[in-house]
C-alpha cells in the first residue's frame, strides 16, 4: 500500500480538533500506524484547573538509533467561519491547494511524516526505531501534552535519541529554514499601588501611573543586547496597560502593565527576573510606594549544536528543494522547548504564511516535497547513526 500525504492531510483536517479536543484526529493517526505494526499508547493527562488532553505515542523497532517525530493535532479556533473561502474543516482542494484549519500548522506535516515513514518501512529493514509523539495540547496551555508525555517516555525507557518537530519552519518557501533553536520567553504582570483621589487635588492622592511610566522606561529605554551569531536581539514588548478607571478626573488606586521578553542565549530567566526587580526597586526607592510583580511560567532559550542530525536534515532539504536552508532560531515557542531537555531536536515543516489565519492552506506540491524530504531524512538518519 502506498500512503498519500494529501489524502492523509484531508483526513486530519476534516477533524474539528480545536484545543483541547482531538476530535478523532488521534484515532486516525493511531489506526494507520497500528496497521503498519506500530505499538500505540494513548496518554490522556489531566490537572486541576486545566483541560483534560488526549495524546498518542506510537513506536516501531524498540532499539537505537531512535528517531521521533513530534507534532500536534490540535488547532486554533477558526475565527469567523463566514470569512473562509471554503469551510474550515472541509479539506477542500482547489487550484493546487488544500484548504482548512491545521493544513499548515501542523496536520500537513504529520501526514507527510506518516506517509514517509509508512512507505519507507515497506521497502526497508528497520535497524533502529521510529516513533510518533503526537499531542492535543500544543496550541493551548501545553500542560497536559508533550511535557508530561516526555516524562512518561523517560519513566518507561522510551526516550528517543533524536527528534524532529514538524512545526512550520519556512517563512515563504519550502527549504528556506531549519529551526535549530528558539528564543526563551518570559511574561510578567507588574501592578503598582497608589492612593485614589481627585485629579484636581493630586496632593491628596498617590498616582501609581507616574511611577509605572518611570518603571517601564527603565526596562525599555535601552536594547537588552545586540543579538548573537544564531539569535536575533532580545526583545521586551509591553503588551497591555490597565487601570480599570473610566473617569477622567480620578487618579486610580493602582495600575497593571503586562509585558513579554523574548530572549536569546546571552540571558536566562533568572537573571532577567533579578534585573527587572532591581530596576523597579530603584524607582520605588526614589518615588516611594509598592508594587507586585508576577511571573508566568517561562520557556528557556535553547540551541541544538552542529552535528550529524542537522547535517542529515540539511542534506535532505537541499536534495529536494535545491536550496541551502538557513539555520534559524526566530519565531515563537514550540514543544521543542520541552524536548530539548531529553534529546537533540530540530524543527522542519511546511511554510507558515497562512498558519492561524482565515483560509489557512497548503500547496499540494509542498505536501509531496515535504514527504520526500522526510523520506530522505530517514535514509540519512539510519545511514549515519
Amino acid at each position: 500500500m502506498v500512503y498519500d500525504p494529501v489524502a492523509l492531510t484531508q483526513e486530519l483536517v476534516r477533524c474539528p480538533s480545536v484545543t483541547p479536543d482531538s476530535a478523532a484526529a488521534l484515532d486516525i493517526v493511531q489506526n494507520h500506524l497500528e496497521k503498519a505494526g506500530f505499538t500505540c499508547t494513548r496518554l490522556p493527562f489531566s490537572e486541576k484547573g486545566t483541560p483534560d488532553v488526549d495524546n498518542l505515542y506510537a513506536c516501531i523497532g524498540g532499539q537505537s538509533p531512535h528517531i521521533c517525530f513530534a507534532g500536534h493535532v490540535d488547532v486554533v479556533p477558526v475565527g469567523d467561519a463566514v470569512r473562509w473561502q471554503y469551510p474550515p474543516f472541509s479539506g477542500q482542494i482547489a487550484d493546487g491547494f488544500l484548504h482548512g484549519r491545521g493544513a499548515v500548522d501542523m496536520k500537513g506535516a504529520i501526514a507527510c511524516f506518516m506517509a514517509a515513514a509508512l512507505n519507507w518501512l515497506e521497502s526497508h529493514e528497520l535497524q533502529g526505531s521510529i516513533s510518533f509523539l503526537i499531542t492535543g495540547d500544543e496550541e493551548g496551555p501545553s500542560i497536559n501534552g508533550t511535557k508530561k508525555m516526555l516524562k512518561w517516555l523517560e519513566d518507561n525507557g522510551e526516550v528517543p535519541d533524536h527528534c524532529i518537530v514538524g512545526e512550520p519552519s519556512n517563512p515563504t518557501a519550502l527549504g528556506e529554514a531549519i529551526k535549530i533553536g528558539r528564543r526563551g520567553t518570559l511574561s510578567s504582570a507588574l501592578t503598582v499601588h497608589g492612593v485614589q483621589g481627585h485629579a484636581a487635588y493630586p496632593h491628596l492622592a498617590d498616582n501609581p501611573v507616574h511611577k509605572l511610566i518611570k518603571m517601564l522606561h527603565r526596562i525599555t529605554a535601552r536594547p537588552l543586547d545586540e543579538g548573537t551569531e544564531f539569535f536575533e536581539p532580545s526583545s521586551l514588548q509591553v503588551t497591555g496597560i490597565e487601570t480599570g478607571n473610566l473617569a477622567t478626573n480620578v487618579i486610580p488606586a493602582q495600575i497593571t502593565a503586562r509585558f513579554n521578553i523574548r530572549f536569546n542565549e546571552t540571558h536566562n530567566a533568572t537573571e532577567l527576573k533579578a534585573w527587572m526587580i532591581g530596576e523597579f526597586d530603584a524607582v520605588m526607592d526614589e518615588m516611594g510606594g509598592s508594587y507586585d510583580l508576577v511571573f508566568e511560567p517561562f520557556g528557556d532559550v535553547f540551541r541544538t549544536r552542529p552535528g550529524p542530525l542537522i547535517d542529515v536534515v540539511r542534506d535532505a532539504v537541499f536534495r529536494v528543494t535545491n536550496t541551502e536552508p538557513e539555520l534559524a532560531t526566530n519565531g515563537g515557542t514550540s514543544d521543542a522547548r520541552f524536548i530539548k531537555d531529553y534529546c537533540p531536536v530540530i524543527e522542519f515543516g511546511l511554510t507558515g504564511q497562512t498558519m492561524h489565519k482565515v483560509d489557512e492552506c497548503v500547496a499540494l506540491e509542498d505536501l509531496q516535497k515535504l514527504t520526500r524530504i522526510y523520506t530522505l531524512m530517514l535514509d540519512g538518519y539510519f545511514a549515519r547513526f
